[in-house]
């Protein structure tokens, strides 16, 4: 790497005593030292497994082994991070690095550093390749990988051997099992959180299961293809329209409220991510996981989501903070993140030690899936719009009275516009 051979070149030449020469390469006032501020976002539920602890321990390693580099990181829920950095960018002075949930429009911007002009090619090859491809704009990656999950059906054990039922495989299996399970009295037999909290992953994980999904063979979004509108269509007729989805309307429901309801044991089914296993777990419910059912079998794939690492790049200190951030990416630091917080790791080399540790056997189901996952359009700057309008809209596609096509319809004007949009700007 030529850049980070410069800095090599700087630290000696300075201990030289030949600061001056090099102008505004140091850190001024004649000092060696760099410090690197990072925003990050807070993946635990209480002070008790707060990020905040993970951060501190691993900057602390990593300063004791780089006296002349200190990280200041500072940690914020995710209620306020990207709004916590977007107001440090528009102020002028952004962080050094932030670890938040999109990176394409400060990419688009032009204000990150490109990841190979940071990264070691060890660590920058090991990232998963579903993730690096998601971090990249024009095929460039700009978006390092942070954190990844996949979906899984869950369902109460208690209750399917109450009715006697086996978990699906297809659509019809679960359609079924909800009849059986509201016949026994079930809340909700299957819980279809399309409220604004995280529409668009129940929608996306059900169009994918149709062999839809909301972009085209292509790389065009297509919301209103024949195999999106028949998924949306079979959820109103079969599940919602027939009462199979619970007392509060789909369009109602959020996530955390339908997981909240799985945990008090008043779920059969629904699709869950792995922070359900503890929320499950922590109340006593005995549940299983099964791949996503799909159409006609199992799901062709199932949905990934990942969080993002990037690194601004007006200050500077690229090498200082490629050096770091190949400490974070290092197995140890991925393998602690992800066990800290139930997540999946983001590189390959993590991957295989969890696949085969007997400590992370309740998230194989999860990573056994995470090869054949489909993320969302993160690199699109229009992605940010079209996330918008789809957990605006799509409830109101299952509501009674609603129009699938109409509703979808509706949408995909929204991202062509929003598309066009992003195309016009300079």
């Amino acid at each position: 790497m030529q850049r980070r051979g410069l800095a090599r070149t700087i630290a000696v030449v300075s201990a030289l005593g030949l600061t001056g020469v090099l102008g505004g390469c140091g850190a001024g006032k004649g000092s060696s030292d760099v410090t690197l501020r990072l925003v990050a976002a807070d993946y635990g539920t209480g002070g008790a497994d707060s990020s905040e602890k993970y951060w501190a321990t691993l900057t602390e390693r990593y300063e004791s082994e780089h006296p002349g580099v200190r990280i200041d990181v500072s940690v914020h829920s995710w209620n306020d991070v990207d709004r916590e950095v977007k107001k440090m960018v528009d102020a002028g002075d952004p962080p050094d690095m932030a670890q938040i949930g999109a990176y394409a429009d400060y990419a688009a911007q032009g204000l990150l550093h490109k990841a190979d002009d940071l990264l070691s090619i060890p660590v920058q090859a090991d990232f998963v390749s579903q993730l690096a491809n998601a971090g990249q704009v024009n095929g460039v990656q700009y978006g390092m990988p942070f954190a990844a999950s996949t979906r899984v059906l869950f369902y109460n054990k208690t209750l399917f051997e109450k009715a006697g039922l086996t978990p699906p495989k297809t659509w019809d299996d679960l359609a079924a099992n909800a009849a059986a399970l509201k016949a026994e009295g079930v809340k909700y037999p299957y819980a279809l959180p399309l409220g604004p909290e995280e529409a668009q992953a129940e929608t996306m994980q059900w169009l994918l299961s149709g062999n839809g999904g909301y972009i085209d063979s292509l790389g065009s979004y297509g919301f209103d293809s024949a195999e999106n509108t028949a998924t949306v269509t079979w959820l109103k007729d079969e599940l919602v329209g027939k009462g199979l989805t619970g007392p509060v309307a789909p369009g109602k429901l959020d996530r955390a409220e339908a997981f909240a309801a799985f945990a008090d044991g008043d779920v059969g089914m629904l699709n869950g991510h792995p922070s359900l296993i503890e929320t499950a777990g922590k109340k006593g419910v005995e549940f299983g996981t099964v791949p996503t059912p799909g159409i006609d079998g199992e799901s062709r794939a199932t949905l990934g989501v990942a969080d993002w690492m990037m690194a601004f790049n007006k200050n500077g200190h690229d090498d200082e903070i490629g050096e770091f951030l190949d400490f974070v990416y290092s197995e140890k630091n991925v393998l602690d993140f992800s066990r800290n917080h139930n997540l999946l790791p983001v590189t390959t080399s993590a991957s295989r030690t969890m696949d085969g540790a007997e400590q992370d056997k309740d998230l194989k189901p999860f990573l056994g899936e995470l090869a054949t996952s489909e993320l969302y359009p993160v690199g699109n700057t229009s992605w940010a719009a079209v996330n918008v309008a789809v957990k605006q809209q799509i409830g109101k596609a299952v509501a009674p009275g609603g129009s699938p096509k109409g509703v979808l319809g509706g949408l995909q004007a929204t991202a062509t516009r929003a598309e066009s949009s992003r195309q016009d700007s300079p």
